[in-house]
């Protein structure tokens, strides 16, 4: 991209195909736009319109609204799903009931039970930490309005508590996540029926944008494909068994 072009924070499914929902992405600490160039592309390419909102801990309500405004939009298509990664993780827990989402993806998620995920000592622990996918860390130092150093910054007090949504939630999180552990990301989902919580072997806390980008992404689409069947999340895939039963 030339400098001084516009990054696109928006992605509509491929001229002619009809769109199947809109997934509304809110990044984490120190992302924007830039970071999410392949992800949107790919989900967009499913015909699946996507749309990014940027999180200010700053201005959390300023956030908020923009998000509604998405949400209640009626020139999106329905079913309208929130995915969060890192602090947007956590924020979309948060406020995925209130704005009236159909669905929410969170995406190694920040720390809720400290208040703070554990920080990075310098950039090159910072990009060990994010990611281990070559192409992503090339764009994390190439883009100089990234902000390094950002997962030292702590989450909002009142974070502390976690929040799961009561719609169908996918949790995605890395087994080799150093910033916020698997256990602590995934335990708030135990016992709850509507959650599906999928492990990410290997993967690290940009799980969205780490090496297995391509089955996360296939991951995604499958929850947003069940979830157009019904909030039960129907498989569309299963299992046959040798003997013929579905297993």
């Amino acid at each position: 991209m030339s400098a001084g072009e516009r990054v696109p924070d928006a992605w509509d499914e491929p001229t002619g195909a009809v769109p199947r929902g809109t997934l509304i992405v809110v990044p984490g600490r120190g992302e924007g736009a830039a970071q999410y160039q392949r992800f949107g592309r790919r989900i967009a390419a499913e015909s699946w319109k996507v749309r990014l909102v940027a999180l200010d801990l700053d201005d959390t309500e300023g956030s908020r609204t923009v998000l509604e405004k998405l949400v209640a939009d009626e020139s999106l298509p329905a079913p309208k799903v929130l995915l969060g990664a890192d602090t947007g993780a956590s924020w979309v827990g948060r406020v995925a009931d209130d704005v009236h989402a159909d669905a929410a993806i969170i995406a190694g998620a920040a720390s809720a039970a400290s208040a703070s995920s554990a920080g990075v000592d310098d950039w090159a622990a910072e990009l060990d930490a994010r990611s281990a996918c070559p192409v992503h860390r090339g764009v994390l130092e190439g883009d100089s309005s990234f902000e390094r150093g950002a997962l030292n910054l702590p989450l909002p007090c009142e974070w502390e508590a976690p929040v799961v949504p009561t719609q169908p939630t996918l949790v995605l999180h890395g087994d080799a996540d150093t910033v916020t552990a698997l256990d602590e990301a995934v335990a708030p989902y135990a016992g709850v029926p509507h959650a599906v919580v999928k492990v990410v072997h290997g993967g690290r806390h940009d799980v969205l944008n780490d090496a297995t980008h391509r089955a996360v992404a296939a991951t995604i689409v499958l929850f947003l494909e069940s979830l157009r069947l019904g909030r039960d999340l129907p498989a569309i895939v299963s299992e046959l068994a040798l003997d013929g039963v579905p297993a």
